[in-house]
């Protein structure tokens, strides 16, 4: 399978008091505002490394989800958190932080899967940063 998604940014002014917007090709995102402010301060908006956190945190429990039913788990409710960090201009750091429910598997089991969801996840496979695992499921 192969395809191809898009987002468009627009970025009016110089960076530190410009203002962009940020559009989807599924129009989910629709001229979303972004800015520095809303980086690197308490701005409310987005800005690129909540979006970073949210296809990690997606791309992640949807490929654990596969991984599970692969090996005869169902019964699953998982969320997972990413926390994303940046630091002196990059991004060394992703935790990622599973919570949920999964019927019948061991913790061990639990574990083995979810650390390789976490290898060949395609945002993992994306990123330089070290990327931890973090699991409380009940």
């Amino acid at each position: 399978m192969k395809f191809t998604r898009k987002a468009t940014a627009r970025w009016n002014g110089s960076g530190k008091e410009g203002k962009g917007t940020l559009t989807s090709g599924s129009g989910v995102l629709n001229a979303t505002p972004y800015s520095y402010h809303k980086r690197f301060e308490d701005e409310p908006g987005t800005n690129p490394e909540e979006l970073i956190a949210a296809a990690h945190a997606g791309c992640f429990t949807m490929q654990l989800s596969f991984l599970l039913g692969a090996e005869g788990f169902h019964g699953q409710n998982l969320e997972t958190t990413a926390r994303v960090t940046f630091e002196d201009g990059s991004i060394p750091y992703i935790h990622l932080e599973l919570k949920g429910t999964v019927e019948g598997i061991s913790a061990d089991k639990l574990l083995e899967i979810a650390t390789k969801a976490k290898e060949i996840c395609p945002v993992s496979k994306l990123f330089r940063a070290e990327i931890t695992l973090e699991i409380n499921i009940s």
